[in-house]
């Protein structure tokens, strides 16, 4: 298979005019102004891009930023994506302006490693050389890049060039490692075009993973499979990318489909979500102006890989909490939904005046909502902080440390990931709900399967925030796992306290269990003959009756508990959508008038339904619950229309 090894993707950063594309054509031999304005007036006004194959065949790749003050949010469209920097000072200027600024967001992105140039040393004395040179170490030793080395070059004469070629392989050393893992090739589109006959190609700076021809990714946002027809790597056609500048050529989708800001990825922790759960840092101070962090409810932008959005910074009672190296909790609640996984890096700023006020990382994707809000303590945040930050990171950390967070977590396949504290109490809830019974009733111990189950999703609901469909099925595992492990005992469709003996007979337990399976269809026979047939005596159909193990609304007519159940759901469901009708109904069923008559009188009296003219409707009760449970939940903040 031909495939280049993974690069490493440095970002310049510097001045205007302090020679930043004029170092990389001496470095690279590659022009990195690409727009015929930018050649026309000498400056970069968008990303550019270059590399540079080392002597031991290793290839860097270089991001070429502006470096005018109108133009620090292309800057950070470049900086977004990168694994190091290239910091640019002209000896003749020293430390100006955008020195400054670029310095504070690299800063805030959390770039450690990388190299300063001091360039120019050809027009200016070594004195000067020697000033700004310890001018620039002083103000990197304030940042994140407080190690990176500081090599004095000129791009006129070639002087230090060799010892900054060096200084790179050296960091692209450093830092290759920490990009070998992933949980799946993701790039951030920073350049789109079309090519005729070819259709569209995004370029970005491949991270996470190996891209392959004929690999299909999500675009995010959107979740729309887009296959790749075609890689390239620095203009040439490979089998695969495993990292740094790659180009895709895309299978049915437009150039018109696609823009700066969107991700190509086969990682299934991109997703898009517009409101996030972040630490903030405050921004380092290099200039003469002093900013303060974001304040809560505050309009900021954010930057984020090659997007920037509009937010807000929301910081409530449950989020005012202080983490550790100086960085605090907030939610920012963005503008529009926008690609992002746990672990991004950010810059906060405030639009105007212009200033960096933050750096952060992302913590969750889709922070607690609702009662799981109670949960976010700073125990559990700075776990959670701590996974994320952990190099390498171990997924299984972070995913226990969200699960803490939130009490509980549903999965894609629809089972249910539940905190320890909250197994634990749901766990309890359903031992003492049947030892209980033991002690009220010592006469009929049992209590319903069912019984147990809707109140320990009950309970789950009043710890968590969870839809009901979820609740029910952490439920049933709760009450299987205490069954499991001997802590309540199972008799059929009934649990009771271990302690206890079964006061039903295996004979007439068996005979219920006959029972129930005959009245377990949407068409039952007559109670009497399936009483007859399952040899089930009076006695204890009248106790079905009491547990609610049977839901009987004729003298001769009955359904298994949670066969009604479904009968009933069935109808809301259809009467939500549109008019009920009798005929819909048993089509819906595969039922008969006799059933669906008697069905849909019992929701009607119960309040549930309404009869129409047009057909059956829900009715208050069932309009109730929809209320009820549509305010339970609602974000606990108003999220932008």
């Amino acid at each position: 298979m031909n495939v280049d090894p993974p690069s490493v993707v440095f970002g310049t950063a510097g001045h205007i005019d302090h020679g930043k594309t004029t170092l990389l054509r001496a470095l690279t031999g590659i022009d990195a102004d690409r727009l015929p304005e930018e050649r026309r007036r000498g400056m970069t006004i968008d990303v550019g891009y270059a590399h540079l194959m080392l002597s031991d065949g290793r290839v860097l790749d270089f991001v070429d930023v502006p470096g005018h003050d109108r133009l620090v949010g292309n800057m950070l469209v470049g900086a977004g994506e990168i694994d190091a920097a290239l910091v640019v000072v002209a000896a003749d200027d020293g430390p100006r302006a955008q020195t400054f600024e670029h310095l504070e967001l690299l800063d805030a992105l959390g770039i450690r490693d990388g190299v300063a140039a001091v360039t120019k040393v050809d027009a200016v004395s070594p004195q000067r050389v020697s000033d700004v040179h310890a001018e620039v170490t002083a103000l990197l030793r304030r940042t994140t890049l407080t190690s990176a080395p500081v090599i004095s070059v000129s791009s006129v004469d070639g002087a230090g060039l060799d010892e900054l070629r060096t200084r790179l392989s050296e960091v692209a050393e450093r830092v290759a490692p920490r990009l070998a893992s992933g949980a799946g090739g993701r790039l951030a589109i920073d350049r789109v075009f079309a090519v005729r006959g070819r259709g569209a190609v995004v370029t970005g700076s491949l991270r996470g993973g190996m891209v392959r021809t004929g690999d299909v990714l999500r675009l995010v946002p959107g979740d729309r499979d887009v296959r790749i027809r075609e890689v390239q790597v620095r203009g040439v056609t490979v089998d695969a990318s495993t990292g740094g500048r790659t180009a895709f050529n895309l299978a049915s989708i437009a150039a018109a489909d696609l823009h700066r800001g969107l991700v190509l990825t086969a990682d299934p922790s991109v997703v898009a979500s517009s409101r996030l759960l972040v630490a903030l840092r405050p921004a380092v101070t290099l200039g003469s102006s002093v900013v303060s962090e974001p304040a809560a409810d505050e309009s900021v932008r954010v930057h984020i890989g090659t997007e920037s959005v509009d937010a807000i910074v929301v910081r409530g009672p449950r989020e005012a909490i202080e983490l550790g190296d100086g960085q605090t909790l907030a939610i920012l609640r963005l503008d529009r939904p926008i690609a992002v996984a746990p672990g991004d890096r950010f810059v906060v700023r405030r639009p105007s005046p212009a200033a960096t006020l933050a750096g952060g990382i992302v913590l969750d994707t889709a922070p607690p909502r609702g009662v799981s809000r109670r949960r976010l303590t700073e125990t559990r945040a700075e776990r959670l902080r701590a996974a994320i930050a952990r190099e390498p990171r171990e997924p299984a950390l972070v995913d226990a440390a969200l699960v803490e967070t939130h009490g509980a977590v549903v999965r894609p396949s629809g089972s249910v990931a539940l905190a320890p504290d909250v197994r634990q109490t749901a766990e309890e809830h359903a031992i003492e709900l049947v030892a209980g019974r033991a002690r009220t009733d010592p006469d009929s111990p049992a209590v319903p399967l069912a019984t147990v189950r809707t109140a320990v999703a009950q309970r789950l609901r009043r710890l968590v925030t969870l839809p009901q469909v979820a609740a029910d099925a952490a439920a049933r595992d709760v009450v299987d796992a205490v069954v499991h492990d001997g802590r309540v005992v199972r008799d059929g469709d009934q649990v009771r306290d271990p302690s206890v003996e079964s006061v039903v007979a295996p004979a007439t337990a068996t005979a219920i269990e006959r029972l129930l399976g005959l009245l377990r269809t949407p068409t039952p026979p007559g109670l009497e003959s399936a009483a007859r047939a399952a040899g089930c005596p009076p006695d204890a159909i009248r106790r079905l009756e009491t547990d609610r193990r049977i839901v009987r609304l004729e003298d001769d007519l009955a359904w298994e508990a949670s066969t009604y159940r479904d009968l009933a759901r069935t109808a809301l469901d259809m009467a939500a959508r549109a008019p009920l009708t009798p005929a819909a109904y048993r089509d819906a069923t595969g039922s008969s008038r006799r059933y669906v008559m008697v069905i849909l009188e019992d929701l009607d009296r119960r309040g549930l339904l309404t009869r129409t003219d047009a057909g059956h409707v829900l009715g208050p009760k069932a309009r109730a619950r929809v209320g009820q449970r549509a305010t339970s939940e609602q974000p606990a903040e108003r999220m932008p229309s």
